[in-house]
């Protein structure tokens, strides 16, 4: 079983076990260090709880931390879109623990926030997180062509987005 909620300080361990993996970070921003310490996680989950309203969650399967997603509120004009982020612990991988993460946080956006739409620029190589936006109903808007660098190439961004359905 597959479930979102809010982040809490037991779950600091394992994500730092969980998140110091390259294969994780390169699909992630710079802005998440390596190596990634106990503090750092400290310093995330009181940011989360400083939310107001609740943006992040940690995903848990079988009611095990595995992972984090999220939607970072856009502002001014921009209002009523968000981005949606993720990462999953690697053992977990290939299990859609993902897509029902999406497909939940999602839902979450729409009803909770009222949000109208949900975007996500994806590193060109990242199959798998195209392939679960995909079974999301997200829809590729567009390429933005040699607009990442990571670990000093470039890289094209897929630009997904999902608007809300009336």
């Amino acid at each position: 079983m597959i479930s979102l909620r809010k982040l809490q300080k037991e779950d600091r361990t394992i994500i730092v076990e969980l998140i110091n993996n390259r294969k994780i970070l390169d699909n992630l921003r710079d802005r998440i260090p390596y190596p990634y310490s106990l503090s750092d996680a400290d310093f995330f989950i009181d940011l989360t709880h400083k939310e107001e309203q609740q943006n992040t969650f940690a995903i848990t399967y079988n009611g095990d931390f595995c992972g984090v997603i999220g939607l970072i509120r856009l502002e001014d004009i921009h209002r009523l879109n968000a981005e949606i982020g993720y990462w999953i612990g690697e053992k977990y991988w290939n299990r859609g623990i993902i897509t029902e993460a999406i497909d939940q946080v999602t839902q979450y956006g729409f009803e909770t926030l009222q949000l109208e739409r949900i975007f996500a620029g994806v590193f060109d190589y990242n199959k798998g997180s195209m392939k679960a936006l995909e079974k999301n109903g997200f829809q590729l808007e567009g390429i933005h062509r040699r607009a990442i660098v990571k670990n000093d190439v470039i890289y094209d961004e897929h630009l997904y987005a999902k608007l809300k359905e009336y």
